[in-house]
C-alpha cells in the first residue's frame, strides 16, 4: 500500500511527535484517527521484531499529512492538556 493510499493524501507527511513504544504509538495514532486525521508510523523494524526499546529501536514517529499538521498538533496537546494521552517526546 502506498503513503497516498494510506493517508488519502497526497501530502507531505511531517512528524508531530515521536515517543517510547509501539503501543504508545498506536494509542496516538488512534486518537488521530478518531478526529479525522490519517496518521502513519515510523520506526525501526528490529525493535517490535525482538522488543527491543534501547539505543533508539524503541522510538515511533508519528506522521500526518502537512496539510493536517496543525489540527493533529491540536488534538494531541487538547489529550495532554486532560491528561488523557501519553507525552509524546
Amino acid at each position: 500500500m502506498t503513503t497516498r493510499e494510506q493517508t488519502g493524501s497526497n501530502d507531505e507527511l511531517v512528524v508531530v511527535c515521536q515517543v517510547q513504544g509501539m503501543l504508545v504509538a498506536q494509542v496516538i495514532k488512534g486518537k488521530l484517527a478518531s478526529v479525522g486525521i490519517p496518521a502513519l508510523l515510523k520506526y525501526e523494524s528490529l525493535g517490535p521484531v525482538f522488543g527491543i526499546t534501547v539505543n533508539g529501536l524503541g522510538n515511533v514517529k508519528v506522521l500526518v499529512p502537512k496539510a493536517r499538521e496543525q489540527a493533529a498538533r491540536q488534538a494531541l496537546a487538547e489529550d495532554q492538556a486532560t491528561d488523557n494521552a501519553p507525552a509524546a517526546l
